[in-house]
C-alpha cells in the first residue's frame, strides 16, 4: 500500500480570489464558501435566504461597509434569482397538471366521460399511443425544467452563504478602530525625554542566543524559528499560565487536532480574501486516487476552526450553555504578510504556538455579549498581570472577517516596532451570532421555547498568542546595562524560579 504524499499547495488554486482591504494576522477572512467544493459528508448549510432576500438593502449596505464589493451584489441576484426559480415553478407546474391528466386518461379512460372543456375532449380523442408520446415528453420536459430550477437553488444558496455576518452596532464604519481602554502604565513615565536604550527582540535573542532565525531558514524557510533554551522554557511557561487563568474562570481544556477537513475551515470562514491572492491556508496535497473521493485536509489556522467544528452535525442541550472551551495548538498561516521591518523576527511567522478560547452560548445577543466581555476580561488579567503596556480597540467594519458581527482587539507596546508608533496586535476577541453554526449545523434544543430548535451563537477570542507576547517581553523587559531580560513574576513558578534571563556561555 502506497503512502500518501504530504506536501502543501494554496487554496487559491481551488478558489476565486475576491479584493479586499489589508488585513491583519489574527483574523479570520472568508471568500465565496460555494467555490470550494463540499464533500457529501460536509455539514448542511442553513442559511436564513428569507431575512436576505427581504432586507437586501441592509445586506447590500452591510457588505460595502465591510470593504465586500463583490459580495455586496448578492442580495439583488438572490432575489432576481428567486424570480426565475418562481418562472420555473409555474412553469414546471402547469406541466405537470397536463401530465396528470395524460396519465389519468392513460390509467382510466372513462374519467374524462362526462367533462366537456377543451382540454378534456381533447384527450378523449387521442389514441393511447398519442397519450404516451406526449406524457414522454412532458416528463423530459418538467425533468429539464427541475434542473433549471435545481441550479438555480444551488447559485442562490452559494451566494447567500458567501455574504458576511451583519455588524454590530457597536462596531465603528469605516477604515479606523476605536480606542476604548489601556492596560498598565507606559514603561517609561516620560518616554519623550527618556534615554533608555530600546532593542528589537531579534537583536536581543541574538545576544541572549534565545532565537535562531539562521536554522529555521536552512530547515524551513523564512517565516520559521527555533526557540532555544529559556526561550523554549518561556513559551512552555506562557501557556501554562494563561490556562491555568482561562480554567480559573471556569473554562474547561481540550486538546484538539492541527489538521481538519478543508470544509470545516471554510464554514468557519477562514479563506483566502485578499485583491493579490495571497495564501492563508496550507492544503493537505492528496494522493491522486483519493481526489474527488475523500474531503480535503488543511492544517489549521486557528484552534477555533477544529473547537468550532467538534460539535458540528451536533444538537447541544440548552442547559449545557454556555459551553466553553479553551485549547492549545500549533497553527499554520501560510500568509506571513510583507516583508519588512517592522514584521521581522517573530511579529509575523508561518507556524506558532497559541492558547484560544471557544464556546457556544444561547442564540441571544445578551448571551453572547457576556461571553465576550468575559474572553476580554480573561485576556485583560493575562496582559496585565505579564505588565505590558497594551490599548483596548473596537475593531472597524473593514477589519471584520465574515464571519464576525463584532470583534476587539488588544495590542501591545513594541518599544523596537517602528510601525503604529510601536502598537501591535497581541489578542483579539469576536463575536459571531449564528454564522458559524449555522454552515456547520450546530443546533440547541431551546426548551423555554416549546423544544425549539436554533442555532446557538458562537464567541472566540485568543488567551495569548505566543511568539508576540514573547517578543513583547523580551523588548519591555530589556535591561541593557546589565544585558538581561526581567521575567513577568506570574511566570516565575513555570521558569523554576528563575527572574532573569542572562547572558551565559554559548552550548556547543
Amino acid at each position: 500500500m502506497t503512502t500518501p504524499q504530504l506536501s502543501f499547495k494554496c487554496l487559491q488554486c481551488y478558489l476565486r480570489a475576491i479584493p479586499r482591504a489589508p488585513r491583519r494576522l489574527y483574523h479570520a477572512s472568508a471568500c465565496l464558501l460555494a467555490d470550494l467544493p463540499r464533500p457529501t459528508v460536509a455539514p448542511k448549510i442553513s442559511i436564513d435566504i428569507k431575512h436576505i432576500r427581504q432586507n437586501a438593502a441592509l445586506y447590500e449596505q452591510n457588505c460595502l461597509e465591510r470593504n465586500y464589493k463583490t459580495q455586496s451584489t448578492y442580495p439583488a441576484r438572490i432575489n432576481a434569482l428567486l424570480e426565475q426559480w418562481h418562472i420555473h415553478q409555474r412553469e414546471a407546474r402547469g406541466l405537470r397538471e397536463r401530465n396528470n391528466r395524460l396519465k389519468l386518461q392513460l390509467a382510466i379512460p372513462t374519467t374524462l366521460r362526462d367533462e366537456d372543456s377543451d382540454e378534456a375532449m381533447g384527450l378523449k380523442d387521442m389514441t393511447k399511443e398519442q397519450l404516451i408520446d406526449e406524457a414522454r415528453e412532458l416528463k423530459e420536459k418538467i425533468s429539464s425544467i427541475e434542473e433549471k430550477e435545481s441550479a438555480v437553488q444551488s447559485e442562490i444558496d452559494s451566494l447567500a452563504a458567501a455574504i458576511p455576518n451583519l455588524t454590530s452596532k457597536e462596531t465603528p464604519r469605516g477604515n479606523e478602530p476605536k480606542v476604548v481602554g489601556y492596560i498598565n502604565e507606559h514603561p517609561e513615565p516620560d518616554p519623550s525625554s527618556s534615554d533608555r536604550v530600546w532593542r528589537s527582540h531579534v537583536h536581543i535573542g541574538s545576544e541572549l542566543n534565545l532565537l535562531d532565525f539562521a536554522g529555521a531558514a536552512t530547515t524551513s524557510g523564512w517565516g520559521w524559528y527555533f526557540l532555544l533554551d529559556e526561550a523554549a522554557q518561556l513559551e512552555q511557561a506562557l501557556v501554562q499560565y494563561a490556562l491555568s487563568v482561562a480554567r480559573k474562570h471556569g473554562w474547561g481544556m481540550a486538546s484538539p487536532p492541527s489538521m481538519v477537513y478543508s470544509h470545516i475551515a471554510a464554514a468557519c470562514g477562514f479563506q483566502p480574501r485578499d485583491q493579490n491572492g495571497e495564501q492563508q491556508i496550507y492544503n493537505i496535497q492528496q494522493n491522486p486516487n483519493d481526489v474527488g473521493r475523500k474531503p480535503e485536509l488543511s492544517l489549521a489556522g486557528t484552534a477555533e476552526i477544529p473547537l468550532a467544528g467538534m460539535k458540528a452535525n451536533t444538537t447541544l442541550e440548552e442547559s449545557d450553555l454556555p459551553l466553553k472551551r479553551v485549547g492549545v495548538s500549533r497553527c499554520f498561516r501560510a500568509e506571513a504578510g510583507a516583508r519588512g521591518v517592522d514584521t521581522k523576527g517573530l511579529y509575523r511567522v508561518h507556524e506558532f504556538t497559541k492558547v484560544e478560547m471557544f464556546a457556544w452560548t444561547l442564540n441571544s445577543t445578551e448571551a453572547s455579549t457576556a461571553i465576550f466581555d468575559e474572553i476580554l476580561s480573561i485576556q485583560t488579567e493575562i496582559l496585565q498581570s505579564l505588565g505590558l503596556h497594551c490599548r483596548i480597540l473596537e475593531m472597524s467594519s473593514t477589519d471584520l472577517g465574515a464571519s464576525a458581527t463584532r470583534k476587539r482587539d488588544i495590542e501591545a507596546f513594541f518599544p523596537a516596532r517602528p510601525k503604529d508608533d510601536g502598537w501591535g496586535e497581541v489578542t483579539s476577541v469576536s463575536t459571531c451570532s449564528d454564522y458559524q453554526s449555522r454552515r456547520l449545523a450546530t443546533k440547541v434544543d431551546v426548551r423555554n421555547l416549546g423544544g425549539k430548535i436554533a442555532f446557538p451563537y458562537t464567541v472566540n477570542g485568543t488567551a495569548l498568542a505566543v511568539p508576540r507576547v514573547l517578543a513583547a517581553i523580551l523588548e519591555n523587559g530589556w535591561n541593557e546595562r546589565n544585558l538581561e531580560v526581567k521575567i513577568p513574576e506570574v511566570l516565575w513558578p513555570w521558569m523554576n524560579g528563575m527572574k532573569v534571563i542572562q547572558q551565559k556561555e554559548r552550548l556547543r
